[in-house]
């Protein structure tokens, strides 16, 4: 039995970087926190706890993650201050040398957060959080507790269904990767593939909409290899939570093409709860570059996933990643890339420059990218996700649509996506607290000042 006395009136702060799948996990464990007498530090206030949930997709974000320790460090002075995530996994001593850093758990151990703080913080002095035998003051130094298994023995599963301060639930489905890309570092962060049954997903699901949700993201890391755990299958996931009474909206997250099934999609096309609403990993138009990386695929598989989906969903929001001088990419591969995306019915790409990461395979690819060039290949192809993006967009202005919307701060514009995911933006005078977590009939209009989304009127409450 855990003692929760310790923990009551005590404030927490909270800090996230990286996916989608972070997000929703530093929101489950703010709900822990907050069953034991835990509440959050408002904007300015001081706290007595300092979560940061990392990301170590890039060396630059490893180098966001150190900052963001720093800062939290800063910002809260004496805090027990506690790191989890993939950089605390891959990195831990580093990060327990963290002057400030009080607790590092790794990927396997998250899921025991509570136990773990609760053993390192009851007896603290009431005050800071620091042990009660150390000195407070600022020479006083605390070795940080570390506990990170090695990825070999990654088995348990932290379930997630949270929203955090927004209004669509983030579903945890699944987690880790059993694929070893040449680039990545992902299976040595969070370990191996595995999943929760569908029960207990469906479970969530109708817990989600008890609490009033209406939209539920699937999140994971490579969601469409569910059922390692429970040999089940993803689609049977799908047709499960279809089923769920009171869920408007299911969007999938990101899937790999070679797991995106044929069938899911004809699936998802006479669902009147799954969105037309895609995101799918390509990483290059290459075929010899996705050779070198260690993809599953060739781009023929890609554009057929692609023509499926448009041929039974016209209207699809397709979001496609793409990573820009990985090792091997030479300036007329970079070019096979371009022509293919150019030539494909994708509305936005998420593009993000190759970063060096040690240990990984990639390491050993010979022809290396220079950063100018990177810079060069990135800025070509954002110029191209603008103008498929601001295309889409076009093509719906005039249009009657529904939009789920979400709160908004006291004058400012209320943003909202449709079920395609076009943002749209609601000017601050029609703009009502009461708006928030409906989805309304909307009007769609012209662009906003920063081309970001559509300007709309309201119709009625549907």
């Amino acid at each position: 039995m855990i003692d929760t006395s310790a923990f009551q009136g005590k404030k927490a702060a909270y800090y996230t970087l990286g996916c989608k799948l972070n997000f929703s996990e530093t929101s489950t464990f703010g709900r822990m926190l907050q069953d034991m007498g835990v509440v959050t530090a408002e904007k300015g206030e001081h706290a007595d706890i300092c979560l940061i949930n990392t990301c170590s997709v890039t060396e630059v974000a490893d180098h966001k993650c150190r900052q963001a320790i720093h800062r939290m460090v800063r910002n809260h002075p004496g805090a027990f201050v506690v790191v989890t995530g993939c950089y605390a996994q891959l990195e831990p001593e580093e990060v327990g040398g963290i002057e400030g850093v009080d607790l590092v758990l790794g990927s396997n151990e998250k899921a025991r957060l509570i136990q773990y703080l609760s053993e390192a913080f009851v007896e603290s002095d009431g005050n800071s959080g620091v042990p009660a035998s150390v000195p407070v003051g600022a020479d006083a130094h605390v070795p940080s507790r570390i506990y990170v298994e090695k990825t070999k023995d990654i088995k348990s599963f932290q379930p997630s269904c949270s929203r955090g301060n927004r209004t669509r639930y983030f579903l945890k489905v699944q987690d880790g990767c059993s694929y070893f890309c040449t680039y990545c570092t992902i299976p040595y962060a969070r370990g191996f593939s595995r999943n929760p049954t569908i029960a207990s997903l469906v479970e969530q699901a109708e817990q989600a909409v008890s609490e009033g949700g209406k939209e539920i993201v699937l999140t994971g890391v490579n969601i469409g290899d569910f059922g390692k755990s429970t040999g089940e299958r993803f689609i049977d996931l799908v047709k499960a939570l279809d089923k769920v009474e009171g869920v408007r909206r299911y969007r999938i997250s990101s899937l790999e093409p070679d797991l995106l099934d044929d069938e899911l999609i004809e699936y998802c096309a006479s669902s009147e709860s799954f969105m037309p609403h895609f995101h799918i990993p390509l990483q290059s138009g290459s075929d010899e570059v996705l050779r070198l990386m260690h993809r599953r695929y060739d781009t023929a598989l890609f554009a057929h996933k692609i023509e499926l989906i448009k041929r039974y969903m016209p209207d699809a929001f397709i979001g496609v990643d793409v990573m820009v001088g990985t090792r091997g990419e030479t300036p007329e591969l970079f070019e096979e890339t371009y022509r293919f995306l150019d030539g494909l019915d994708v509305t936005q790409l998420h593009v993000f420059p190759y970063s060096e990461r040690p240990g990984t395979a990639a390491l050993r690819i010979p022809y290396v990218v220079d950063e100018r060039d990177k810079k060069l290949r990135s800025k070509r192809l954002l110029e191209l996700s603008d103008n498929k993006t601001l295309a889409f967009y076009q093509r719906f202005v005039g249009k009657e649509m529904e939009v789920l919307f979400e709160k908004a701060p006291r004058g400012r514009a209320m943003h909202g996506f449709t079920d395609n995911y076009i943002r749209v933006e609601l000017p601050p005078q029609e703009a009502r607290p009461e708006y928030d977590n409906q989805l309304m009939r909307v009007r769609l209009g012209e662009l906003n000042h920063d081309k970001t989304a559509l300007k709309v009127s309201i119709y009625n409450n549907v």
